[in-house]
């Protein structure tokens, strides 16, 4: 097999749409402790669901070596998620190798914080830049209802409190809005979040995977949300800091702080997707809606060199022209399989 070498191919690889490689979401479990209803509802995975066996998952230092593959094509942020990624045992040593890749410039976690009160500290000694805790609302029994019956509020608010003496600031929050479940507690979201340093985003509701009955008329679009923010709180907006950046930036008008929102329904944003992910067992998605994979960790358990990868990666990008979101209308009600949204991490 071939080793580890530094590698750095000529340019860095752009699709048919002209859009760059730059980031990479790594799936490091497809297990999650939680059953949201817009992502792994109860129904479809009950508990005795068989998810992919230890084999068929990557290993850390199969991770480690697919990323530094990537990062020498020209990725520079990192993001783990999962499922629920916190549920991977020792994954401040996954943090701790990804960390170490020169060219790393930012390598955050996504999380729904029902274990971070016990892995926060590790996580930032280990070298992990930021937190994104997924938060869909502050309501005891809504959350306990939004969790398939399985979280407690009170442990992601001492969890939120955790990672804070660690030293994770701002923490950003990805709120998932729809109608008729969580929409009411969007004001509450808000007043809690304002003026605490960290960045509340709300995201509306999507289409990913199969399994989570998905109907335009629950999607709460992102304009909706600031009208009624902007009613209470008068809001500015903000530049984007990155093209890429799937959040709008606003700010609010007093000083209280930055709040975003994900449109990725009612104002898709593909032309500047930069985005790959990277699943637990190893394949290769160039979209969040993709309806397939590409295998790597077959081409690396073969014995395929570092060269052959990065190759083989370049190669399945340059030939990308992926923009579900932007042809969203024109296929509803049409038959579909989309990867689901726990194994690729959103």
């Amino acid at each position: 097999m071939g080793g580890s070498i530094p590698l750095r191919l000529d340019t860095t690889p752009r699709d048919r749409r002209g859009r760059s490689l730059r980031d990479l979401r790594i799936s490091v479990l497809d297990r999650c402790n939680f059953r949201c209803p817009y992502c792994m509802p109860e129904d479809r995975y009950p508990r005795d669901h068989e998810f992919l066996a230890k084999r068929d998952r990557l290993r850390f230092e199969e991770i480690e070596r697919l990323a530094r593959i990537f990062v020498g094509l020209g990725v520079h942020k990192l993001r783990l998620t999962g499922g629920e990624p916190l549920l991977r045992r020792d994954l401040a040593d996954l943090v701790r190798r990804l960390a170490a890749i020169e060219g790393v410039r930012d390598l955050a976690l996504t999380t729904n914080a029902s274990l971070l009160a016990r892995h926060a500290q590790a996580l930032r000694d280990a070298g992990l830049h930021r937190i994104t805790i997924s938060l869909d609302t502050l309501d005891p029994e809504r959350f306990r209802q939004l969790s398939g019956g399985r979280g407690e509020i009170a442990e992601v608010l001492a969890a939120i409190e955790a990672a804070e003496r660690a030293g994770f600031r701002p923490i950003k929050f990805n709120c998932v809005v729809m109608r008729d479940a969580n929409d009411a507690d969007v004001m509450d979201l808000v007043a809690h979040f304002r003026g605490s340093g960290h960045v509340l985003r709300f995201i509306e509701y999507m289409d990913v995977g199969t399994c989570n009955e998905w109907r335009r008329e629950r999607v709460v679009p992102g304009a909706e949300l600031r009208a009624r923010i902007h009613a209470r709180w008068p809001l500015v907006a903000l530049a984007a800091e990155h093209s890429s950046d799937v959040a709008r930036r606003w700010a609010f008008a007093d000083g209280g702080g930055e709040i975003g929102f994900i449109d990725s329904v009612s104002a898709p944003f593909c032309g500047d997707c930069t985005r790959a992910r990277l699943s637990a067992d190893g394949k290769l998605y160039t979209c969040l809606f993709a309806s397939r994979g590409h295998d790597l960790r077959g081409a690396m358990r073969d014995g395929a060199s570092d060269l052959e990868l990065a190759v083989a990666i370049r190669s399945l990008w340059d030939a990308r022209e992926d923009r579900y979101s932007e042809l969203r209308a024109r296929h509803e009600g049409e038959p579909r399989e989309h990867v689901e949204m726990y194994e690729i991490g959103g």
